[in-house]
Formats: structure tokens, C-alpha cells, sequence
């Protein structure tokens, strides 16, 4: 009985292994070839440099709103410091220095908003999640202080 067991055991294990370390490819190009895939591949997401989510169009103007940008500092030393620092200095995320020059003000509010499906859809969203390795936190930040945020980063720029 205890033979049978290791047996078992042993042929268990190596179908695990199989299956782990086997290269399917065969198998799926004979499925799609022949008419048996299911899934069509995803669409490309359009890169318009406005990134993924609610945020389609923001209008700032070519001066500093200060009582927003007052806003926007304080919702940055609560949420955002521990990650972010307003330098080109990297700590857990990109530094913010040069960001709103480097993005639209879309793509900025969409981050802050939507990290989440940015880093998952967004082509430049994923190029600094496989860059800094970790995925930014979504701290439930809504429209407005995204937008007080985004006139923030602007200011820490124009001051640079």
C-alpha cells in the first residue's frame, strides 16, 4: 500500500512539473488555427497622452491659481509625501519635479485618480510601474483635489 502511495505521489508531482515548465505554444496556435479560440486579443488602448479614466479635458490657465495650489499642497504633504518628493528625487515613486511638462494635465489627474487601471492600460503608466516596481496607491482622491493637486505640481514646477 505505501508503494502505490509514492507512486501516486510521485506521478502527481511530475505532472505538476510538466505542466508548470511545458511550453503550450503549440497547442495554442493548433487551437487558434483551427478555429477553436474564444477570445479575441484586446483592442490597443490609443495612446493620446491623456491617460485612462474620468478625466477627458482640463483647462488651466497660464497663471498659477494660488488658493488651489494652497489646496493642492496640503493634499500632497497628507497622501502623496510619503511616496513622492516635489525634486527629481525618486523615494518609492518618481520624483514630481517636471512632471506637469513631461504629462498633460489629463494624464496627471488620471494617475491620481485611477492608478490602478493606469498602470494596467496606460502605456507610459506602465513603463514607471515596471521602472519603480510598485504600484501606486489609490488613496481616493476625487476630481476636485486632483485638480488642486495637478495646479500644485504646476506651481512646484514654474518654480524650479
Amino acid at each position: 500500500m505505501k508503494s502505490i502511495k509514492s507512486v501516486a505521489f510521485l506521478f502527481l508531482a511530475a505532472m505538476t512539473l510538466y505542466s508548470c515548465s511545458s511550453d503550450n505554444t503549440t497547442t495554442t496556435e493548433t487551437k487558434q488555427e483551427s478555429g477553436l479560440a474564444h477570445q479575441a486579443p484586446a483592442a490597443p488602448v490609443e495612446d493620446d497622452g491623456k491617460g485612462i479614466g474620468p478625466v477627458k479635458s482640463v483647462e488651466v490657465g497660464a497663471d498659477i491659481d494660488q488658493a488651489l495650489a494652497s489646496e493642492g499642497q496640503s493634499i500632497f504633504e497628507g497622501k502623496c509625501s510619503a511616496c513622492h518628493q516635489l525634486s527629481d528625487q525618486k523615494v518609492v515613486g518618481p520624483g514630481m519635479a517636471g512632471v506637469t511638462e513631461r504629462r498633460k494635465p489629463e494624464w496627471v489627474m488620471n494617475m491620481i485618480i485611477n492608478p490602478e487601471e493606469m498602470t494596467k492600460k496606460d502605456p507610459t503608466a506602465k513603463k514607471l510601474l515596471a521602472e519603480h516596481l510598485t504600484q501606486m496607491t489609490n488613496q481616493n482622491i476625487n476630481e476636485t483635489d486632483a485638480r488642486a493637486l495637478l495646479e500644485f505640481l504646476r506651481q512646484n514646477d514654474k518654480n524650479s
